[in-house]
């Protein structure tokens, strides 16, 4: 068993909250709660309206639940579905999909993502959407 304490390993002033860019869209902040080292990365995820992922899939599957706010998943078969606080979200292993921010609403949530992630091009505004 591992306990990470909250103030991360540079001290008790905790690690700095990252703004993601490389593999996402729009404003997103990430804190890295696991940093899955031994196959299983913990993330708190915060996303402005309209940010989002990238499409990507994972090597064993990942868990979103969604904290507070209104978001938007979808997959490469199904079109952006809304999500919002107490939802649960299962991407089974190897299905492409992305996630993020409602076209007016932020949407914080914990993902469990397991084994390698494999990240692809940007969403489209067009696949994006906006159903949130």
């Amino acid at each position: 068993m591992q306990i990470v304490r909250r103030a991360g390993k540079e001290g008790p002033e905790g690690s700095p909250t990252d703004q993601r860019t490389a593999t996402f869209t729009g404003t997103v902040y990430g804190d890295a709660l696991l940093d899955g080292t031994e196959g299983a990365a913990v993330t708190s995820v915060f996303f402005a309206p309209g940010g989002r992922t990238h499409w990507h899939s994972h090597e064993h599957g990942q868990v979103l639940h969604v904290l507070e706010g209104r978001g938007q998943v979808a997959t490469e078969s199904d079109a952006a579905q809304p999500i919002g606080p107490g939802d649960v979200v299962w991407a089974p292993p190897g299905e492409v999909h992305w996630h993020g921010g409602g076209p007016d609403s932020m949407v914080m949530h914990l993902a469990v993502s397991l084994g390698r992630t494999t990240w692809l091009g940007p969403v489209s505004d067009a696949d994006y959407g906006g159903t949130g």
